[in-house]
């Protein structure tokens, strides 16, 4: 396996991290479809979403009789380039699968940016029932039609982004100026800087280098991926912001759909979905337990006033329709939802 370029440590450090790594898998069969799926966190089973969904995914494989028919070789921590490299090749057919949040195809088709408006979703239960209602049927034909890529499931991310920093955040007067990682997502970055900060888009793959050398004063992000990226070493005061509830996504290239053969095709994409509701039930499951286990190695967990927070996002939605009308029908959808 590969290590990160940037020098930060190695994947999930020394013998016990390789004993759990699936990224090569034994020789497929012939006639066996090999899929290569993507994702920027570290390789750890319990607290990093791309490897919970492939876990999922291989065990629904297994279930439905598909695992020797479907072979799916693993490629964690950044190993097949960063994110937004990762989702052009995806576009391309280069690479199958990615595990990610919605934000980086935004990058791809602006309209996926509706999901990363803050304080859109009051919790995930919300933001199921509003995609069970259609709220992701325009993102995903925009996605299809436009870059060539498939949503094939929807899950959590695990927990909300809130922000972890060098020094404590109560309110937006404490986040000024504050350099705060942000994904390389305009509307994400948007809504840093009208919380106060100094939003700086950087790739994941950078992050605990950045923060370790003072480049970065903190991040935004949720709390089982700043345990398994063990951001805790680098920084100890995690505002609950809470200010996107960001959807994880399952892409998929529609040039590798293509390929498949149709029974096969349809049995996988069942299984897809079905991990993809097996991820949002872990994703509930382990957020409170990632904040306490912060909590234990001196992280403090800071209740802030998300009221002032969200008073100065409240324009990013307005501003946002403005340039982009299409959004409106899924907007009004998701805040008609209730829990």
């Amino acid at each position: 396996m590969a290590v990160n370029q940037f020098g930060r440590r190695p994947l999930l450090r020394g013998a016990a991290g390789l004993a759990l790594a699936p990224a090569i898998i034994g020789r497929a069969r012939a006639g066996t479809v090999k899929l290569k799926l993507s994702s920027s966190q570290a390789n750890d089973p319990k607290y990093a979403n791309g490897r919970v969904y492939y876990d999922f995914l291989i065990s629904r494989l297994k279930e439905a009789g598909l695992g020797e028919q479907i072979a799916i070789s693993f490629f964690p921590d950044n190993q097949l380039g960063q994110e937004i490299d990762v989702i052009n090749s995806v576009k391309l057919g280069v690479i199958d699968m990615m595990v990610s949040g919605s934000s980086i195809s935004a990058n791809l088709v602006p309209l996926v940016g509706t999901f990363d408006l803050g304080y859109l979703f009051s919790s995930f239960p919300q933001q199921t029932r509003a995609f069970d209602a259609g709220a992701t049927r325009p993102i995903e034909e925009a996605l299809l039609r436009m870059a060539g890529i498939r949503v094939i499931s929807w899950a959590y991310n695990f927990g909300a982004r809130s922000i972890l920093a060098r020094r404590p955040i109560h309110t937006p007067e404490d986040l000024r100026g504050l350099k705060i990682r942000t994904l390389p997502s305009p509307v994400i970055t948007e809504c840093l800087r009208l919380m106060g900060a100094a939003a700086t888009p950087l790739a994941f793959g950078e992050v605990y280098t950045a923060l370790q050398a003072g480049v970065l004063d903190g991040l935004e992000h949720d709390p089982p991926t700043i345990l398994a990226s063990k951001f805790y070493e680098t920084a100890k005061f995690y505002a609950l912001t809470q200010h996107i509830f960001s959807p994880l996504t399952t892409y998929f290239s529609d040039a590798t759909f293509q390929r498949m053969d149709p029974k096969l095709r349809e049995g996988f994409l069942s299984c897809a979905r079905l991990a993809g509701a097996d991820t949002r039930a872990h994703g509930l499951a382990v957020e409170q337990e990632a904040l306490e286990l912060l909590a234990q190695k001196g992280v403090s967990v800071i209740a802030c006033d998300q009221a002032a927070f969200r008073a100065r996002v409240l324009p990013q939605t307005t501003n946002f329709l403005a340039r982009m009308p299409q959004a409106r029908p899924v907007i009004e959808l998701i805040q008609a939802t209730t829990i």
